[in-house]
């Protein structure tokens, strides 16, 4: 039996033939590599932008979500709000968005996430979702601040099954516009990515609904690490509507928030430094929103857990 669901190689093609048809405004570079694949350039040579990076986090989620900029007045000096709404949040952000695919080659290595992940999918995350894509092209954005070897450029292309010439990868680095946004656009996908680990069914996610405080991009690699992530940690939101026992949905909601870690209370630069650099002695529960509601449809009822932390968002913006 073929899968029901959709292609998200094929909803968010569009999405990525709009950003090359407007990459002049968008201040993005597009060229092709030796083996035919074709580089966007969203902030290594080229500019890019704030926009840009909402139209390449559209694209990371599968063309299945929808990437806004909105005012808020949640904090005092941080009010342009990064939002995010999906169709199918769990394909949008699981299948697609989250950064999955580990790509290295001699000395070059990157997390690739997007619509690409899931003609490869070979990740285990796949054998739960039962999900396999299938299309004649491919779209993968890495966090990068430099080209990859074309020598793994084709390696991606064979793995997706493709024609290199019809693979797109976009290079979002951590420190530029582009990249800011398209990272903070992500804090939907955290927390049904802490959700699973914290092995709810994600059958039963049905909607979720998320922001996070947009924050001044930073030159230096650490900080700017430090401030997409703060964003989330300490000024995230998420909604998730999920089935079955409300009080189940309490516990998840209970559990969600980043507060519920170790190591929350610190700026992510100071967390990252106290371990020297070692990302994955971090502890695993902190990568969640600092607020977290989940409802619970069968009887509407809404648990809210966490809270946000202006002054450590002040702290690690400013």
């Amino acid at each position: 039996m073929s899968d029901p669901r959709p292609s998200v190689a094929a909803l968010s093609a569009p999405l990525i033939d709009a950003l090359v048809a407007q990459a002049g405004p968008l201040r993005l570079g597009v060229s092709r590599s030796p083996c035919g694949a074709r580089i966007i350039d969203a902030g290594i040579a080229a500019r890019g932008g704030i926009e840009a990076g909402r139209r390449i986090a559209e694209i990371c989620l599968g063309g299945l979500g929808s990437v806004g900029i909105a005012t808020s007045g949640r904090f005092a000096r941080w009010g342009t709000m990064v939002t995010v709404t999906t169709a199918d949040p769990v394909l949008a952000c699981l299948g697609s968005q989250y950064a999955g695919w580990s790509l290295s080659e001699g000395d070059f290595f990157a997390l690739g996430s997007g619509p690409g992940r899931a003609l490869w999918a070979k990740e285990k995350l796949f054998e739960e979702l039962a999900y396999k894509d299938s299309a004649d092209h491919a779209g993968l954005v890495l966090e990068v601040d430099k080209t990859p070897p074309d020598s793994l450029v084709a390696r991606i292309a064979e793995e997706c099954g493709i024609a290199p010439e019809k693979l797109t990868l976009i290079l979002t680095p951590t420190s530029s516009l582009a990249g800011t946004v398209q990272i903070v656009a992500r804090v939907l996908e955290v927390a049904l990515h802490k959700t699973h680990a914290l092995h709810f069914p994600l059958d039963r996610v049905v909607d979720g609904i998320g922001s996070s405080p947009l924050p001044p991009p930073a030159p230096d690699f650490v900080a700017a690490m430090g401030r997409t992530n703060d964003a989330t940690l300490y000024g995230g939101d998420v909604q998730l509507f999920v089935t079955g026992p409300e009080s189940e949905a309490r516990e998840l909601a209970e559990g969600l928030p980043s507060s519920s870690s170790r190591d929350h209370g610190r700026t992510f630069a100071e967390i990252f430094t106290a371990y020297k650099g070692d990302f994955y002695a971090m502890d695993p529960m902190l990568f969640s929103p600092a607020r977290v509601t989940v409802t619970a449809l069968e009887t509407g009822r809404s648990f809210t857990f966490g809270a946000f932390h202006d002054d450590i968002l002040e702290r690690s913006f400013a």
